[in-house]
């Protein structure tokens, strides 16, 4: 049986899907996939290379500093799915960041979970399957890209504090090689705050998400398969 479900112009088709209902998340149980190589390259151009406040669009500057407002809206959207949100920990802590969120170079399980609604008829909470995605160095600065998908979000992390970064970044869509620069299409802009939840586990949160919903949650674990 496959449930197919378009969120925000994102089509998930798995086996299964991950998508709560009444407060619990539907456990599933699937054969690992084989983890995509390496990207070549991250291709998002900076206008500056040294401070993302000189970069980052007036729109984007107003969704981060509504971050704390994002998650205490999506919260409310969400309180019949209360048990699902407490079983995700950390990850939907809007205090959980920790000293040292630098990532590690390499190869990781990435999860959207996704808090309010794109349309009047979606769930207010929605767990993906997971996907990977790449995270990089370039120069002194990180790097992710989503892997896989015919959305992809990449982009660069700037580090505001030893506990946060903040990213900026832009989409790539169905068989585009590389995700405009940021800036170039406000539609594709992304900008939000990366931060390390535990022990080998991160989070990206997105507020005010373009694609719909209030607030956006990438949780990213390693995979096994790290470069050495």
């Amino acid at each position: 049986m496959t449930i197919a479900l378009s969120i925000g112009g994102m089509r998930v088709d798995s086996p299964l899907l991950a998508l709560v209902a009444c407060g619990l998340l539907s456990a599933c149980t699937t054969a690992e996939p084989v983890v995509p190589p390496a990207p070549a390259a991250v291709m998002v151009e900076e206008a500056d290379p040294e401070g993302w406040e000189s970069i980052v669009s007036a729109a984007d500057n107003e969704r981060l500093g509504r971050l704390e407002e994002a998650w205490t809206q999506g919260f409310d959207e969400t309180l019949k799915f209360k048990s699902a949100i407490e079983n995700e920990g950390e990850l939907l802590d809007p205090d959980a960041g920790l000293a040292r969120a630098a990532p590690t170079p390499g190869s990781y399980r990435c999860r959207l979970v996704k808090l309010g609604k794109a349309k009047k008829s979606d769930p207010a909470f929605i767990a993906y399957q997971p996907f990977f995605c790449y995270i990089d160095l370039d120069g002194e600065r990180f790097t992710i890209v989503k892997q896989t998908g015919t959305q992809r979000p990449a982009g660069r992390l700037w580090e505001e504090s030893d506990s946060r970064f903040i990213y900026l970044g832009s989409l790539s869509l169905g068989n585009e090689n590389a995700p405009l620069a940021y800036g170039e299409d406000p539609e594709r802009d992304m900008a939000g705050v990366f931060e390390r939840v535990g022990p080998f586990r991160w989070r990206l949160v997105i507020p005010f998400p373009r694609n719909g919903g209030t607030l956006d949650v990438f949780e990213l674990t390693p995979t096994a398969d790290q470069p050495e």
